[in-house]
């Protein structure tokens, strides 16, 4: 996969896509059909794993070529040693999960420099939304309240603290709208926050 066909299937992730440098070793956890990963192996000859649970993702990521372990995050990342990896991603999954310090501090002890994105509650729409008695649905959030996978709901200014509580140091932080920076009013205006993280 290319760049140009990763910006057509998911804007998002080609933006991402630009802070993991050539030929690092990545761990993509919730890595869906493994898309990023195609894209970091065949463009950016990365290497790496991916971690999923859905049964219906992994063969879609053993028929992109992405080596995938089939496991529940919630059950921590004691298979890798410390520092095994140049960056762990977790891209729009750590809203999913039960105990996101948990991830977090396990994120942090494998990984040389983390990369995490996740959907913006404080989203103006969102705020909208709440303000008329309902639960946000968007894009970013595309589920009612009564089945969607989602147990946390954050903001920019949420995760960053949890961030430096964890011992993690903002390197950059970027508010997306449909794949593109938000500069200004970002917490308002940006559907999607990712965050560069590192070891303080």
């Amino acid at each position: 996969m290319n760049f140009e066909q990763l910006s057509a299937l998911r804007p998002d992730l080609a933006f991402i896509a630009h802070w993991v440098g050539n030929g690092k070793q990545v761990l993509d956890l919730g890595c869906g059909d493994g898309v990023m990963l195609d894209y970091l192996q065949t463009d950016k000859q990365c290497s790496g794993y991916g971690i999923e649970i859905d049964d219906d993702k992994i063969p879609e990521c053993v028929q992109r070529g992405v080596s995938v372990i089939q496991r529940d995050l919630e059950a921590g990342l004691a298979i890798f040693a410390d520092d095994a990896f140049d960056a762990v991603l977790c891209l729009s999954a750590l809203q999913m999960m039960k105990d996101v310090e948990g991830v977090l501090r396990d994120i942090s002890r494998v990984g040389r420099e983390a990369i995490v994105s996740f959907p913006n509650f404080a989203y103006w729409p969102h705020r909208i939304a709440l303000l008329r008695g309902r639960m946000p649905v968007s894009k970013s959030l595309p589920y009612e309240w009564y089945d969607t996978p989602n147990l946390r709901c954050a903001t920019i200014k949420d995760f960053e603290e949890l961030a430096n509580e964890v011992g993690l140091e903002v390197i950059e932080c970027v508010a997306l709208q449909d794949g593109q920076p938000v500069s200004f009013l970002p917490n308002w205006r940006g559907s999607l926050a990712v965050f560069r993280l590192r070891k303080k």
